[in-house]
């Protein structure tokens, strides 16, 4: 191995380094191929020793040190490592869609579909660090690396094996994503990771970290101010978002969010991440909801058709396989559709018992003309009632759902036995059942949505087709996965639609129509070629 250049790329054996990447304070990053045969293509980060002082020699043995004993599909690997007379040189797996810096920057904001699905990867990854008491402690968008639609963390150089009860006082990371007790108290524990993931969701979702600023002294300002960290004027995120992201961003590391609570918060939703254990669960839920919907229980097999829904759409992301994932749409397209029967059956099954619970809401409603909070909370009841049945907007039905139930169980809870306390055990039964319903339905249609898709248009297209028509256009526009690989060539036809500012009638035309529209389109009755799936998001040709 020879010394480096100032304009070459140093000379390594088996590889062949060619682009530079990047560089930092002590490494600079280039892409490289194996020599021979299968010319794999790697990144390599090459050290030069003469850089390296006390503190980053620890840094480079620590990463390599953490590199080498974990193995995850959310981390990048480290393949090798090697060294010569100049420098030390990291070979580590090649992501080609760059980093998540880059990626935001590119759409200025993410849907918050795409932020929570990029959310779970980085969670599942931290909670592998976390059960080996591993803290990464510079956790930002550019240490985040793309590989098709998987994220990776990357750049562990900073990271440090960290009891729970270990505190540090050594400064690390970046300052827009440092936590400010790193800054303030110069001491900090593990979860300092936890308020660098709060920024970096932040960031996706508004464009900007919380503390961007013009200069670092304004930085430096933000940081030690002991004002709480508040979301964008009119930012329209979910109920959970916004509890997640205000907790993750507490300045105060006691009352900052747990880990435990962190992987357990509904927003992260683990449960419901792409994995090799999705597959699984569906198949077990959609078992029962088959027997219920033998044995005429109309009610539970939807819910269980619903529940089997929420495993079987992460199942197709996480799905390689062209045909097997094919196959996959095709059986979930009829499941879909007998929940689509039964959800016609069930409503004409209950259009008397609907009858029923609104004559009793109205009777509860004349006994409790003493009470003005309970009278207001069974109000919000028929509101979001109304909400849910128009299909104008989903998310803000389930609110109001939450909200009167809450009020209602407090009421219930002070009721004294009679006649009102039970119509009012009825009735938050029947909200109950009905909230319950439109949350599975909800997050059925967050995780089917792919990113590209402009969430107004979504919500129409909502309104305009049945779930068997949203689910169509799934399994043909494919999935997140296809959409950053550049394989669904609905991808295409939406760009060139845009840009084109063609009517949005085309849009809700049925889907055998719409195939030709989009080949139409594109020009083209073939999919994108090997070549350009492989260019990704970037590349996309419009």
């Amino acid at each position: 191995m020879a010394s480096t250049s100032s304009f070459a790329p140093p000379k390594l054996a088996d590889f062949i380094l060619t682009e530079r990447l990047g560089s930092g304070t002590y490494a600079t990053v280039y892409k490289a191929y194996r020599k021979g045969n299968s010319r794999e293509v790697v990144a390599v980060k090459v050290v030069a020793k003469k850089t390296l002082n006390k503190a980053s020699t620890e840094n480079l043995l620590t990463e390599i040190e953490i590199l080498k004993t974990v193995r995850h599909p959310h981390i990048v690997q480290l393949k090798d490592f090697q060294w010569d007379a100049d420098n030390i040189y990291l070979i580590l797996e090649w992501c080609s869609g760059g980093d998540l810096s880059r990626f935001i920057r590119s759409r200025r904001i993410l849907p918050e579909s795409v932020a929570r699905r990029f959310l779970q990867q980085i969670a599942c990854a931290l909670q592998f660090l976390h059960e080996r008491n591993i803290s990464h402690l510079d956790l930002k968008p550019q240490n985040i690396l793309l590989s098709g639609c998987v994220l990776k963390l990357a750049d562990f150089g900073f990271a440090q094996y960290m009891s729970p009860w270990d505190e540090k006082s050594v400064l690390r990371g970046s300052p827009l994503y440092m936590a400010p007790e790193m800054v303030c108290r110069r001491q900090y524990d593990s979860r300092a990771d936890l308020w660098s993931v709060g920024v970096i969701l932040y960031e996706a979702l508004f464009g900007r970290a919380p503390f961007a600023s013009k200069s670092f002294a304004e930085l430096e300002e933000k940081i030690r101010s002991d004002q709480p960290v508040e979301l964008p004027p009119g930012a329209k995120v979910s109920k959970d978002c916004r509890d997640l992201l205000l907790r993750l961003l507490e300045r105060n590391p006691d009352a900052r969010i747990t880990f435990a609570e962190f992987f357990t918060h509904p927003f992260v939703d683990m449960e419901h991440m792409p994995s090799a254990d999705s597959m699984e669960k569906a198949k077990e839920l959609v078992l029962q909801a088959v027997q219920k919907d033998q044995e005429g229980e109309r009610s539970s097999a939807l819910s269980l058709y619903c529940s089997a829904l929420e495993h079987f759409v992460p199942a197709i992301h996480y799905e390689t396989d062209r045909q097997r994932k094919e196959a996959l749409r095709q059986k979930v397209k009829q499941y879909v559709s007998r929940a689509e029967e039964l959800k016609a059956l069930l409503a004409s099954d209950n259009k008397r018992s609907f009858e029923e619970a609104r004559s009793a809401r109205d009777v509860l409603r004349e006994m409790s003309q003493d009470h003005p909070r309970l009278v207001a909370a069974l109000n919000m009841a028929s509101a979001a009632i109304a909400k849910e049945e128009s299909r104008s907007d989903d998310c803000e039905a389930l609110d109001m759902y939450q909200q009167c139930l809450g009020e209602l169980l407090l009421a219930l809870a002070a009721e004294p036995q009679g006649r009102r306390k039970e119509l009012l055990h009825s009735e938050i039964k029947t909200l109950m059942a009905r909230a319950e319903y439109l949350k599975k339905h909800i997050k059925v249609n967050q995780d089917a949505t792919p990113y590209f898709w402009d969430e107004k248009q979504v919500k129409m297209w909502w309104k305009t087709f049945n779930l068997r028509c949203f689910y169509a256009y799934i399994s043909d526009a494919g999935d997140s996965a296809g959409c950053f690989s550049g394989s669904g060539i609905f991808c295409r036809f939406y760009q060139k639609l845009v840009l084109c500012t063609v009517s949005w009638e085309a849009s809700r035309k049925s889907l055998e129509s719409l195939q030709p529209v989009c080949r139409s389109a594109l020009g083209t009755d073939t999919e994108p070629s090997p070549h350009q799936a492989a260019a990704g998001p970037n590349h996309t040709e419009l």
